[in-house]
């Protein structure tokens, strides 16, 4: 004798269904990106933009597809090496320049025509006239832009001597300038580059007023 199945005491209940917004939608797992992919991603925007390039016109350059350039500028992906040459050749700078970091390089001066930071001297040098026109705090080089100007009873001054190298330019007058046993002819427009460790200096004054551009350039200790 078969059993009999018992009637459900619920012959109308339906499974329960919840409203779809009571539902947490599962959260997408974010891709993992290369902060190396990233540094080399950002470096190639930065000289792609810097030399006015369009990513179409490196593409064209390089033989990087657009959408692998795409990819690349945005730390998607990390590039094989080929690539890497193949952008770098299209922008026309060495591989290197690609892994070098841009946040490591944040030092901007900018000095409005005028404003350059007063600069004291005494003794002999007293009446020229320095005003420095930028500084920065990163990197191993350390570099003084300086505008001088000379006074009406400055006089000539041969002994300056210090480390480092000297850059200068001139702006208005013209002055012989000595440079160890050498002597030279200055006018405005002319320019000089020395290893500031042996005497230098305005040995004779010609036509003034007289100013000039003076960068020295040393190395951080």
């Amino acid at each position: 004798m078969k059993t009999q199945p018992v009637p459900s005491p619920f012959p109308t209940a339906r499974p329960l269904r919840l409203p779809p917004s009571l539902y947490l939608p599962t959260p997408k797992a974010k891709p993992i990106r290369s902060e190396a992919a990233a540094i080399v991603g950002a470096q190639v925007r930065h000289l792609r933009e810097a030399a006015g390039i369009s990513c179409q016109q490196l593409t064209q350059r390089s033989g990087v597809s657009r959408s692998m350039l795409s990819r690349i500028e945005n730390g998607r992906i990390s590039p094989s090496l080929h690539s890497l040459l193949r952008l770098a050749d299209g922008l026309g700078v060495p591989m290197s320049r690609l892994f070098a970091e841009q946040r490591c390089r944040t030092d901007f001066s900018h000095v409005p025509s005028g404003k350059g930071l007063r600069v004291e001297r005494l003794g002999t040098v007293a009446d020229y006239r320095y005003e420095l026109l930028g500084h920065v705090l990163s990197g191993n080089l350390f570099v003084e832009p300086y505008l001088v100007m000379l006074e009406a009873d400055a006089q000539p001054h041969v002994t300056f001597q210090h480390p480092g190298l000297k850059f200068l330019y001139f702006l208005s007058g013209d002055v012989t300038y000595r440079y160890g046993p050498r002597r030279v002819n200055m006018r405005v427009g002319d320019s000089l580059l020395f290893d500031a460790a042996a005497m230098h200096g305005i040995e004779d004054l010609g036509t003034q007023p007289v100013s000039y551009l003076s960068v020295v350039f040393t190395l951080r200790s």
